[in-house]
């Protein structure tokens, strides 16, 4: 790789390397859900949520669904569906570091 050449985890990192975005993209694996189903699943602030679904929505890795009675629920794009290995990666790697003792 070259300095001129975009690195690729340079690159996934400035999608989904910002605080919560994998943990919505690992909550949307199972099936989409609504922004308050989200919100509550995760504690996550309200802003910083709509934030982060615009910006992993700008990048393809998830769309508005739209549902009945003016409401959306968010679903994974096969962009974003292809971050499932990662995420269990991430998860055997999270699970088997050692805990800072409390």
């Amino acid at each position: 790789m070259t300095a001129d050449e975009p690195d690729g985890l340079e690159h996934a990192l400035g999608i989904v390397g910002q605080r919560w975005a994998l943990l919505i993209v690992d909550r949307l694996r199972a099936a989409p859900l609504r922004y308050g189903d989200l919100q509550r699943d995760l504690g996550i602030p309200t802003n910083i949520l709509a934030t982060r679904l615009r910006e992993l929505e700008q990048a393809g890795v998830l769309y508005r669904l739209p549902l009945k009675h003016n409401t959306r629920a968010y679903a994974l794009t096969e962009r974003g569906l292809e971050l499932g290995d990662a995420l269990d990666a991430l998860r055997r790697w999270g699970a088997s570091a050692p805990h800072p003792a409390t």
